[in-house]
C-alpha cells in the first residue's frame, strides 16, 4: 500500500482526466462544437482581417484599370498574386522580356496609379 497525501491524490485525480475532443459538439441542436469557442490567440482581430481583406480587393480591383500586362507584372513583383515577390529577371523570363523592359513597365504603371483617381482609394489604408 502507497502512503499519499489525500492533496496529491486529488491532484493526480485532476491531472489524468481523459481528454475531450475539439470537435465534440455543444448543446443539443446546435453545430458548434467545442472547439468554435476557444480563442486563437495567434490569429489577427477580426477587424484587421476584415480590412486586410477589404485593401487586397481595393488593390485588384485598380490592378485590374492597367492593362493585364502591366497589372500581372506588378502581381508579380510584388507578390500580390501568391504572396512572393519575383525578381525583374524572373518576371521577364516569364513573359519573354529583358529585365530592363520588366522596370520599364512596371515604372510606367506604377506611375499611372499614383494619379489621383487611382491614389485617393488607397489614401484610407495608410495609416
Amino acid at each position: 500500500q502507497m502512503e499519499l497525501p489525500a492533496e496529491r491524490v486529488r491532484w493526480m485525480l485532476r491531472t489524468s482526466r481523459q481528454p475531450v475532443h475539439l470537435e465534440r459538439p455543444v448543446g443539443d441542436e446546435s453545430d458548434a462544437e467545442l472547439g468554435d469557442f476557444i480563442e486563437d490567440v495567434d490569429a489577427p482581430p477580426p477587424a484587421e482581417t476584415v480590412a486586410q481583406t477589404m485593401l487586397t480587393e481595393e488593390i485588384s480591383e485598380i490592378l485590374d484599370q492597367l492593362t493585364p500586362r502591366e497589372a500581372r507584372i506588378l502581381r508579380l513583383r510584388y507578390g500580390l498574386q501568391d504572396g512572393e515577390s519575383r525578381t525583374l529577371k524572373e518576371v521577364g523570363e516569364m513573359f519573354g522580356l529583358s529585365r530592363e523592359r520588366i522596370r520599364q513597365l512596371e515604372k510606367e504603371a506604377l506611375r499611372k496609379l499614383r494619379h489621383p483617381n487611382f491614389a485617393g482609394h488607397l489614401r484610407q489604408y495608410l495609416n
